[in-house]
């Protein structure tokens, strides 16, 4: 997810922002819009930098966890959003009864198990230990990730697993859930971490290392597209459709790229059908 950074610790924050919606600066030469982020990084600066020769003032909002940009997004404290991916963004709106929507998509990044131990999957004994982020969204793309590669084996077929669906009678490894921050200072007591790519550059470790990734550009990939998002009614704004377009820029994108170690894949993707697969996931999550 995009800078999914410094994920669930949990602070209240007071939202004491300016009414938001793009509106004309005040030399009436540029436009305003207020973009809600977790944790910053040059790919915002340079898109900022970028949106400002078009004539779009972006203004970040920064927020310390997952949880705080989509409830202000919808009370209307910021204008978009970009932290999130479609699995993500489906289990907000349908647990917080909201209509979120997508504006546009920007990149998937890969998630890699890692280790300090091993330098193969084969070299992982029987009875070892992972650790995995403990978030909803993300312990289910992990468990995915493991099952791929035969360290786990699910009780039945599942699209969203649990730690509960994990048949441990019948896996290579345990799994343990640990806050995502945490899944790399784990590596110092794991047989290995499944690692969000947002954590990479700051922990050191480098993409080439993984013991094993999620292929991002397959069709299985579509719910971890990441995603500028903004309230219904506003998904077709012309303003923010333009800065998703600029966010796909050379530009941006080599930056993004820079800082990723290039393990990120940009994501062109037709809205409508990303709006399609964020309906789906939803009524998926209401049965």
């Amino acid at each position: 997810m995009k800078k999914f950074v410094a994920t669930l610790a949990l602070v209240p924050l007071a939202f004491g922002l300016a009414a938001c919606g793009s509106s004309d600066s005040a030399s009436g030469d540029s436009e305003t819009v207020k973009i809600g982020i977790v944790g910053r990084d040059p790919v915002n600066d340079k898109l900022k930098e970028v949106a400002e020769k078009d004539g779009i003032d972006i203004e970040y909002q920064e927020f310390t966890d997952y949880s705080q940009p989509n409830p202000a997004l919808k009370s209307g404290d910021i204008d978009m959003n970009w932290f999130q991916h479609i699995a993500y963004l489906s289990d907000y709106n349908v647990n917080a009864d909201d209509n979120l929507n997508i504006v546009g998509p920007t990149v998937i990044y890969p998630m890699a198990l890692f280790s300090k131990k091993h330098d193969s999957l084969d070299q992982i004994p029987q009875g070892g230990e992972i650790a995995i982020p403990n978030d909803t969204v993300n312990e289910a793309r992990a468990l995915q990730l493991l099952e791929a590669n035969k360290l786990v084996t699910f009780k039945s077929d599942t699209d969203r697993p649990t730690i509960d669906d994990v048949d441990t009678d019948k896996s290579k490894v345990k799994v343990t859930a640990v806050d995502a921050t945490q899944t790399v200072v784990s590596m110092e007591s794991v047989d290995g971490s499944v690692i969000n790519n947002d954590f990479l550059k700051d922990a050191g470790l480098n993409p080439k290392d993984a013991l094993a990734q999620d292929d991002p550009s397959n069709d299985y990939a579509k719910p971890y597209v990441n995603l500028f998002v903004s309230q219904d009614e506003d998904k077709d704004n012309e303003t923010y459709k333009k800065v998703v377009e600029l966010f796909h820029s050379s530009e941006v994108q080599e930056v993004v790229q820079e800082e990723t170690a290039g393990t990120a894949v940009e994501v062109k993707t037709d809205v409508s059908e990303l709006r399609s697969t964020l309906a789906d996931a939803e009524e998926s999550l209401r049965k």
